[in-house]
């Protein structure tokens, strides 16, 4: 599978578990990848993981994050 291809899986997965309600809980970062811990609601029992291999999945979870954060702030 090409690396754009990877990244278009991952950044399917990604979108898939936003658009069911949960929100970047955290990220844990390791040498085969970040761990992306989503909630719902803040909710730890709520939860449910990603690992993402790509570098640009895991640049894409971090712009959500951070977009998120920059509209929370002007809103």
């Amino acid at each position: 599978m090409s690396t754009f291809a990877e990244f278009e899986k991952e950044k399917m997965q990604i979108d898939e578990v936003m658009a069911q309600g949960y929100m970047v809980l955290a990220i844990r970062e390791t040498l085969d990848g970040a761990m992306i811990l989503f909630a719902r609601n803040g909710n730890s029992k709520e939860s449910t993981q990603l690992q993402l291999l790509t570098a640009d999945a895991r640049k894409y979870v971090t712009s959500l994050l951070f977009g998120k954060k920059d509209q929370a702030q002007s809103g």
